[in-house]
C-alpha cells in the first residue's frame, strides 16, 4: 500500500540520488522492473549491471542514470526501511510509484502536490491526515487540504 506523508520527516532520504550512488546493488540494476523503469523514464537499455546505453550521452555508468529512476529503484528494492524523498523525481514517475505501492508496502515523502493524473485510479493513506484516497481527483484533494495547514 502506498503511503505519502507531506513535508519534513524525520530521518527520510531527502536527497535519494546521493544514497543511491553509496548503497545500490548490482542485481537492483538488471531487475525487470528497473529495466522497465529505465527505459521508460530515461530512455536508456540496461546493457548490464555497470552499463546503461543513453541515446543522448551514450554509454554511461550506472551512477549517471536520472536522479528519479535512482529514487524510483531505492523506493523497490531497498530494505532499510526508509523514506525517501518522492520529489526528486519528475511527475514522470508517478505511475511507477504507484505500481510499487501496490506491490510493498511504501512510505514515500512528497515536497509538493505530484502531479498522478497519469493514473486516476488508484489507493494510498494521507499519513497527515490518516485519510484513505482512491483516484487521482481524491489525492488532489487531501493534498491541497494538507499542504494548505
Amino acid at each position: 500500500m502506498l503511503k505519502i506523508i507531506f513535508g519534513e520527516v524525520e530521518n527520510a532520504v531527502y536527497h535519494p540520488p546521493t544514497y543511491f550512488d553509496n548503497r545500490y546493488e548490482d542485481q537492483w540494476i538488471t531487475d525487470p522492473l528497473s529495466v522497465a523503469m529505465i527505459k521508460d523514464i530515461d530512455k536508456s537499455d540496461v546493457v548490464s549491471t555497470h552499463l546503461i546505453q543513453s541515446p543522448v550521452l551514450g554509454p554511461i555508468s550506472t551512477k549517471e542514470i536520472s536522479g528519479g529512476v535512482k529514487t524510483l529503484i531505492l523506493m523497490a528494492f531497498d530494505k532499510s526501511g526508509r523514506i525517501f524523498n518522492a520529489s526528486s523525481c519528475g511527475d514522470n514517475c508517478a505511475k511507477w510509484i504507484i505500481e510499487i505501492g501496490k506491490k510493498k508496502d511504501l512510505t514515500i515523502n512528497l515536497h509538493h502536490v505530484m502531479d498522478f493524473h497519469s493514473v486516476p485510479i488508484f489507493d494510498a493513506v494521507m499519513l497527515n491526515s490518516d485519510v484513505t484516497i482512491h483516484s487521482y481527483g481524491e489525492y488532489l484533494e487531501e493534498a491541497l487540504k494538507i499542504k494548505e495547514r
